[in-house]
């Protein structure tokens, strides 16, 4: 399974599905990262979190919690 966290700077990928329960996966699924969504990851922080990635032709960054429940292809 690859998700998001796992993306490198550039990268480009479709969202296959969002894993979790609870607040966090709420949060994701809200900010437009549902299933079919196109994304570009554009950079990460120095220290690797946050990540900023393009979503629906908007900017939005991530903590690695969060990125790490989305499954991308």
């Amino acid at each position: 399974m690859r998700t998001i966290k796992d993306m490198q700077n550039g990268d480009t990928a479709t969202v296959v599905r969002v894993h979790g329960t609870g607040a966090v996966r709420k949060r994701v699924l809200d900010m437009g990262l549902t299933k079919g969504a196109p994304i570009v990851l554009v950079k990460r922080a120095p220290l690797g979190d946050p990540i900023e990635i393009k979503v629906r032709d908007y900017s939005l960054s991530l903590r690695n919690k969060e990125a790490e429940i989305v499954e991308v292809e």
